[in-house]
C-alpha cells in the first residue's frame, strides 16, 4: 500500500542563499502516529506546512493522500485539505465563537449538513474529547486543556484521514499533558487515520508515537522506533532526548577568547 505522505529528496528554502529543508526523505504508513522532532528552528515546522501544501517544494517531490502537491491547483489543495485535521500550537480556536460554533465551523464550511445533523456531529465530537458539556462556553471560559481539546474536536470535524500537531504539548500541565497524548492515540485509532505529531517534547512523544523522523538543522538525521531513537548513538539525538548541556548543541554562544574580552573591558 502507498504511503500516505511520501517525501523525496525534499528541499525548500524563502531564500536560495538560506536554504530551511535540505535533502529530506520520509514515507508514513497509514494508520500510524509518527513523530517529527528535533530543537527549535530545525524546520520542524516548515516541513508540516510543506506537507500540507502551505508551502510547495523548491527541489524534490512531496506526495500526500495520493497528490503531489506541487502539481495541484488552487482547487485541488482545497480538496487535499479537507481530508485533514490540523492542531495549531495553543489551539488557535475562534475567540468570538462557542465552543459548539468552534466545532460547527468546519462542517458548516464544507458539508452544509441540517441543523439536526450538524447538532448531533458536533456534540459525537465534543463527547469523544469529553467537553460535551462545554458546547455552551467560550474559549475565554476555558482552562488551557480543555481548550486544547476543543481544538482537537474542532480538527476531526470531517473526519479526516491525515491529522497533523503543530507542538499539541506546548504549555500544559501533566494532567492535560496527559488527557491530550490520550486522545491523539484513541482518536488515530478509532478513525483510522494517520497523525504527524511535530514537537520538541521528546520524551513525551516517545511514548505515543510508532516511528520518529529526528531532525536537525534542516535535515532528517535519524530515524526509528521510539526504542531505537532513546538508544540512538547519534550524538545530538542522545543530547537532545537525554536533555544534556554537553554535546554537538555548545552551551556557549561562539565568542572570542574570553580572555580577549576581559582585556577589551579593563581597557
Amino acid at each position: 500500500m502507498q504511503p500516505i505522505v511520501e517525501i523525496r529528496k525534499l528541499a525548500f528554502a524563502y531564500d536560495p542563499a538560506r536554504p530551511v529543508l535540505r535533502d529530506i526523505d520520509l514515507a508514513i504508513e497509514r494508520g500510524s502516529v509518527v513523530g517529527i522532532m528535533g530543537q527549535s528552528g530545525c524546520g520542524k515546522t516548515t516541513l508540516l506546512r510543506v506537507i500540507m501544501g502551505a508551502l510547495r517544494p523548491t527541489a524534490g517531490e512531496a506526495r500526500v493522500l495520493g497528490h503531489d502537491t506541487r502539481k495541484l491547483d488552487t482547487e485541488g489543495l482545497y480538496a487535499m485539505r479537507r481530508k485533514m485535521g490540523m492542531l495549531f500550537q495553543f489551539g488557535a480556536l475562534f475567540t468570538d465563537m462557542s465552543v459548539y460554533e468552534n466545532v460547527a465551523f468546519p462542517l458548516r464550511e464544507h458539508v452544509k449538513p441540517p441543523d439536526e445533523l450538524l447538532n448531533d456531529l458536533v456534540m459525537m465530537k465534543l463527547h469523544a474529547v469529553g467537553l460535551r458539556g462545554a458546547a455552551h462556553l467560550t474559549p475565554t471560559e476555558l482552562s488551557g486543556g480543555m481548550a486544547r481539546r476543543v481544538a482537537l474536536a474542532r480538527s476531526i470535524a470531517l473526519d479526516p484521514q491525515l491529522i497533523l500537531y503543530d507542538e499539541p504539548f506546548t504549555g500544559l500541565d501533566p494532567i492535560s499533558f496527559g488527557v491530550i497524548v490520550r486522545l491523539i492515540r484513541n482518536l488515530n485509532d478509532s478513525l483510522g487515520a494517520t497523525s504527524i505529531i511535530v514537537t520538541h517534547d521528546v520524551q513525551e512523544a516517545l511514548g505515543v508515537v510508532d516511528y520518529v523522523y529526528f531532525m536537525a538543522a534542516g535535515r532528517v538525521i535519524a530515524q526509528g522506533t521510539p526504542a531505537e531513537i532513546r538508544s540512538s548513538a547519534e550524538p545530538f539525538v542522545r543530547q537532545f532526548v537525554n536533555g544534556s548541556s554537553d554535546g554537538p548543541v555548545p552551551f556557549h554562544y561562539p565568542a572570542p577568547g574570553y580572555d580577549a574580552d576581559l582585556e577589551l573591558a579593563a581597557s
